[in-house]
């Protein structure tokens, strides 16, 4: 069996003890690098090309946010999934604008945060439950009529590019699975947006949470 590779960034060194432990323990799963900053990741995950990079919001130096959004633009194939003890949803939204593909809360029970890791490896998108009413939630309370908008005037292919944008893959990796150029992939991107009267990669995240498009939410 061929096991996820796994890197951990946290400043707390007995923090990635235990997650290392947890990790190490299961059976498609190792522990392949560490880092104690958003810097050092960076500047590591490159070479080790892991899977998945869990990343801790706030650190010293580069944040969580800020290292998530230089990996996925040095590394598009590495998803991020966020541990943090924040619950505020502005620090989710960032975490989400910087391209992270999965967001937990430190409180979260380990199988959950294993189940995360799943996730997110096989492409799909996790919130922790905790969070995961307050998206939908706050994206129903922005749109100015009743419900979630049902995408009835979005194309086949638009549909497909706002699930895979929704779903933390860059438009690179979109135009690759989908057989398009970049810039076909950014016009149907802006298209959806603009029928959708959305504005960002964390409002299509939401709206997609509200489609039951997306894995573990």
């Amino acid at each position: 069996m061929t096991s996820l590779r796994i890197f951990l960034a946290d400043d707390h060194a007995v923090v990635r003890e235990g997650l290392k432990s947890l990790i190490d323990a299961q059976p498609d799963m190792e522990v392949t690098g560490e880092a104690g900053d958003g810097n050092a990741a960076c500047e590591l995950v490159p070479g080790l090309r892991p899977d998945v990079v869990i990343m801790d919001v706030s650190m010293p130096g580069m944040n969580g946010a800020k290292a998530t959004e230089q990996l996925r633009q040095t590394c598009p194939q590495v998803k991020v999934l966020a541990l943090t003890v924040h619950e505020d949803k502005g620090y989710l939204r960032q975490l989400l604008e910087a391209g992270a593909a999965g967001y937990v809360l430190k409180r979260a029970a380990a199988e959950e945060l294993i189940r995360a890791i799943r996730t997110v490896a096989a492409g799909g998108v996790y919130l922790d439950p905790a969070l995961a009413g307050a998206v939908v939630g706050g994206f129903v309370r922005k749109l100015p009529g009743k419900g979630m908008p049902q995408g009835a005037d979005l194309s086949d292919r638009e549909a497909e590019v706002v699930r895979l944008v929704a779903e933390g893959h860059s438009n690179k990796e979109i135009a690759s699975r989908l057989g398009l150029s970049v810039k076909t992939v950014e016009t149907y991107k802006a298209r959806s947006l603009e029928k959708l009267g959305l504005r960002s990669r964390a409002d299509l995240v939401r709206y997609a949470v509200g489609r039951g498009w997306l894995q573990g939410t």
